[in-house]
């Protein structure tokens, strides 16, 4: 089916959900004897239980389905790994067309290959790529307003990176706010800007607040951005990583009931899932899993 090429982009975060792509574990896993290969090399915490991921994923889009009504599927592909399970980090969805990313995280390179193939296929525009020294993954990138780009500059996406990106977005992006990210836990962890972040409204996010730079967390404050504060057990648990499908209604992992608490006080309508395989194995929340095409405003 070719994708209506209009329908991209949306410029936002938090807009309904009207079209999205996803990568099932049964094309991204592909088998047991596959992950078997891959899950240490890749940085895994444990390895996945190939069945249990079906299982958990499978439920995962049944409440995409309440709220969205085009799901596109990227295709297996046997020269790509685990992660492109993490279908956010390979594309950024514009209203002028996709750009594609060049991954930072060596083991994901070929990724972007197989998405350009996929949007050729679909006539979904192709904006531009992200080539060369410059590195850039979509969990660093964040829509504050139509006009307003925030980029991670963290170990995935790198100073040549933002400078294509600027180029490739100078006409209809007014402002991109780089936010320099912490070492953390190190270069081989997936540490992205959505993970100390996930906006849920306009006037709406939940931040883990003692990873945010200053000069950040006040200006999200001065744009009258309310800020809701996960606790460091909950941070764990992933509760930072939460997918809005629309404004104020939320997919979030299960097990974070403070953060839960915090958002339904805020009129949030929270929906969770279980993700111990498809999402803690591989730090990879709802937004990870997701790359939405089109957010209606």
């Amino acid at each position: 089916m070719i994708i209506n090429h209009t329908n991209c982009g949306g410029h936002s975060e938090v807009g309904k959900i009207e079209s999205i792509i996803l990568k099932h574990p049964k094309d991204a896993f592909i088998s047991q004897e596959n992950i078997d290969i891959q899950w240490k090399k890749l940085n895994y915490s444990s390895r996945p239980d190939y069945n249990k991921a079906i299982e958990e994923y499978d439920y995962f889009v049944s409440l995409l389905k309440t709220v969205i009504p085009n799901i596109h599927w990227l295709p297996r592909n046997e020269s790509i790994g685990l992660d492109s399970i993490y279908v956010r980090d390979s594309m950024i969805a514009t209203n002028a067309g996709i750009i594609l990313c060049n991954m930072g995280k060596g083991e994901r390179k070929s990724e972007s290959a197989a998405c350009r193939k996929y949007l050729s296929e679909k006539g979904i525009p192709i904006l531009g790529e992200i080539n060369g020294d410059g590195t850039v993954e979509g969990g660093d990138i964040i829509w504050l307003d139509n006009n307003t780009l925030v980029v991670g500059r963290g170990y995935r996406t790198n100073n040549e990176g933002i400078r294509q990106l600027k180029e490739l977005t100078a006409e209809f992006i007014d402002e991109i706010i780089v936010v320099p990210l912490p070492h953390w836990r190190g270069p081989d962890d997936v540490f992205h800007l959505m993970s100390m972040i996930s906006p849920v409204d306009d006037d709406l996010a939940v931040v883990y607040s003692r990873l945010l730079p200053v000069p950040f967390r006040e200006r999200l404050i001065d744009r009258g951005i309310k800020l809701l504060e996960i606790s460091d057990s909950e941070y764990e648990t992933m509760a930072c990583n939460i997918l809005a499908v629309a404004p104020r209604k939320v997919i979030m992992l299960n097990g974070n009931p403070r953060t839960r608490q915090m958002l339904e006080a805020e009129g949030v309508e929270v929906l969770e899932y279980t993700g111990e395989e498809i999402s803690q194995k591989g730090a990879g929340g709802p937004t990870c899993l997701t790359r939405p095409l089109f957010r209606k405003n």
